[in-house]
């Protein structure tokens, strides 16, 4: 549509022209002494207009021959940074695919052009960093001095430290990041890193626990590493029974029903003379995560003469377990321990009778050398020999 426009244009200027000069009958006559010129109009106003092109091409050719050497030095420069460019391109595919002396190579070569020479130095220090050359590493770093790219420079350091296990130097640089207001989601994570190398355990719960709420780790990997600290620390208060209970305390739900939380922790109880407080962490636990670990640990959690709660209580959970070896073996030794004979070696045997023997080959020994102790206590040595021999061959 607009190419039949401006052939309109054209055509109806080439009838314009045209009847101008058909009807024009005018003259020019110019007088330069002794000479007179006289011309139409029409050849005089052709004549301008050449005069006009032939001006306009004349300075148009100056005007480009003396900018060529500005215009050949901005090529030069275009050139330089679509090369330089392209360097950083290849540098970054090179690092990702693992060719990390070639990315050292380009992000070299990219750094003829200075707007992203420092950015390039980032990616020589991550390749610099993947064949364990520190030097090489630190020398890309201290090239990165722009003030805009502080934060780049301090996060990337932190990371490449803590994968060196430099994680003293790597809370350092991270301190430098928080100080000037950085509190990234990605930063939380090189620092739970780094005081994990550094077990401590109290960072690493904090951490855990407050990147598990935004949802910036894995539940199952936030689980582990609550689970690491809680039972180091679970470990350092094993001596202290009110530090060890404050700090059961100040524990979420769902951690102290985890079985590797709980388990531990009503063994520190018990040792502690706590049993009280170690068969409520098993119940509550075994409410929500039935497990054998538990299940076995509730027997220890009995004090002598005081275990007709817990009988009963074992009792309830068989209705809901009818062929648990390991809940059968836990009450026969509740019964064991009240003198509770008969019902000890029933309890004893189904135990027996429900364990796999491939799996459950340490409970199957157990039960045999429990059993032995139980017919020794009444007075019934052949027996006790027998189950002997069976916990000995199981055990060999």
């Amino acid at each position: 549509m607009r190419l039949l426009f401006w052939v309109a244009v054209l055509f109806a200027g080439a009838v314009g022209l045209a009847l101008f000069t058909q009807f024009n009958h005018s003259n020019v006559v110019l007088f330069y002494p002794p000479y007179r010129v006289e011309m139409s109009l029409n050849l005089t106003l052709a004549l301008l207009l050449l005069l006009f092109f032939v001006v306009w091409t004349i300075l148009t050719t100056f005007r480009h021959l003396s900018e060529m050497p500005r215009r050949a030095a901005a090529y030069r420069e275009r050139s330089r940074m679509s090369k330089a460019q392209a360097a950083l391109r290849e540098s970054i595919e090179n690092l990702f695919a693992g060719r990390f002396a070639r990315a050292e190579r380009a992000a070299r070569d990219a750094q003829a052009w200075p707007e992203q020479a420092q950015t390039a130095a980032l990616v020589g220090a991550r390749a610099a960093h993947r064949m364990q050359e520190s030097e090489r590493r630190d020398a890309w770093m201290a090239q990165v001095t722009d003030p805009e790219r502080a934060q780049a420079r301090l996060v990337s350091m932190a990371e490449l430290l803590v994968d060196a296990r430099d994680a003293e130097g790597a809370l350092e640089t991270i301190a430098q990041l928080q100080s000037q207001g950085g509190r990234q989601i990605h930063v939380q994570r090189i620092a739970l890193r780094a005081h994990q190398h550094l077990k401590n355990w109290t960072e690493v719960l904090r951490l855990a626990r407050s990147l598990e709420k935004r949802n910036a780790l894995h539940p199952v990997l936030a689980l582990r590493l609550k689970q690491l600290a809680v039972e180091a620390m679970l470990d350092e208060r094993r001596h202290d029974a009110e530090g060890l209970y404050h700090f059961w305390r100040s524990l979420s739900p769902d951690e102290r029903h985890a079985v590797r939380i709980a388990e531990p922790a009503a063994r520190y109880f018990s040792a502690l003379g706590r049993q009280n407080e170690a068969r409520r962490i098993v119940e509550e636990a075994l409410r929500v995560n039935w497990d054998s670990r538990l299940v076995q640990r509730y027997a220890e959690c009995a004090e002598r003469g005081k275990a007709l709660p817990q009988i009963q209580q074992a009792e309830k959970w068989l209705t809901e377990h009818p062929v648990d070896a390991d809940l059968y073996y836990t009450l026969g030794v509740l019964c064991l321990g009240e003198q509770l004979w008969g019902k000890a070696q029933s309890n004893f045997e189904r135990a027996l009778k429900y364990a796999d023997p491939e799996s459950q080959r340490r409970l199957r020994v157990r039960t045999h050398l429990a059993l032995a102790r139980l017919f020794e206590e009444t007075e019934r040595p052949e027996d006790a020999q027998r189950h002997y021999r069976e916990s000995a061959m199981l055990a060999a």
